[in-house]
């Protein structure tokens, strides 16, 4: 289920937005994080962890594939774009504990339920962005 659909103007629009979203998560929710290259999904969790009232630099895990806040609830952040899968990275430890953030979730298939999960799409269109933002289907 569509949940809002937004226009993205400018990178402020994506982290204003994304930190008025702070209270919709939860420990043991999933977000799926879906979009090209350079579309705004780390901005877009920098926002979000600013919402959370992290104050520190998030940067893209792309290299060491995951990062975790010790926010609340806490949050673990993995970028899959490196990886052809998710296997032997240890996301699987933060499912129930975390709110779990994951970047190219086409490199997960299998890890959840993806009808459980909130799914972000994020793509340009024009001189912005476009973000669609999808509720977890909770009857599965």
């Amino acid at each position: 289920m569509t949940l809002e659909t937004r226009f993205l103007h400018s990178l402020e629009d994506t982290l204003e937005w994304a930190a008025s979203l702070r209270g919709r998560f939860a420990a043991g929710d999933t977000v799926l994080i879906d979009g090209p290259l350079g579309a705004g999904k780390t901005t877009w969790v920098r926002g979000l962890m600013k919402g959370l009232g992290y104050a520190g630099i998030v940067r893209s895990p792309t290299f060491n594939l995951i990062q975790t806040f010790d926010t609340e609830p806490p949050v673990m952040h993995a970028d899959l774009y490196r990886v052809t899968g998710y296997e032997g990275i240890g996301i699987e430890d933060y499912l129930e504990s975390h709110l779990c953030l994951i970047e190219w979730p086409d490199r997960a298939v299998g890890l959840v339920d993806e009808r459980t999960c909130w799914r972000l799409n994020i793509d340009f269109t024009g001189e912005g962005r476009t973000a669609t933002l999808l509720a977890p289907d909770r009857n599965g």
